[in-house]
């Protein structure tokens, strides 16, 4: 089994309701949720939208390689109605970003693992060291905890429910 962290964030809908769902069914069809940060509330990160973002780090153990758990993934935002379009940052009822798999260090054109922009939103940082601040990211040879006093992103992170 291995160990991922993940980010999921809703900004449409009934955000908390469908970061439950994601919850859920990450747990029954991906992999066990073994840990769970608190639930945040922050602005949009690279662009403009009334509705704020709904975000959780979650930790999981999974059977899955990368590749596939990527893949699984990418299949569930688009069952919980995700669309995408060419614009990279919108408005969306379900993101879901795999941060880190296990210490790999992977980069592909498909999968770029550590996530590629963690260390510059507190956002993703803030609920990653709620869990594990001393987890040392693989390629920048760095502690989350440390990434994050270095984080030039100045962006209200709240606690929206512990």
């Amino acid at each position: 089994m291995a160990r991922a962290y993940i980010i999921i964030g809703s900004n449409q809908g009934d955000r908390l309701q469908m970061l439950e769902r994601t919850l859920n069914t990450i747990h029954d069809e991906i992999g066990s949720v073994v840990n769970q940060s608190s639930i945040y509330e922050t602005a949009p990160w690279g662009f403009d939208h009334p509705v704020e973002f709904l975000n959780q780090v979650l930790e999981i153990e999974t059977p899955l390689d990368p590749e596939n758990l990527l893949r699984h993934l990418l299949d569930l935002e688009k069952k919980l109605g995700r669309t995408r379009d060419d614009k990279r940052y919108s408005a969306r009822s379900i993101d879901i970003d795999l941060l880190f798999y296990d210490d790999f260090i992977i980069n592909t054109e498909t999968l770029v693992i550590p996530h590629p922009r963690l260390a510059e939103r507190r956002f993703v940082l803030i609920p990653l060291c709620e869990l594990v601040p001393s987890l040392r990211h693989p390629v920048l040879n760095t502690t989350l905890e440390q990434l994050l006093t270095q984080c030039k992103d100045t962006s209200d992170v709240r606690v929206f429910r512990s």
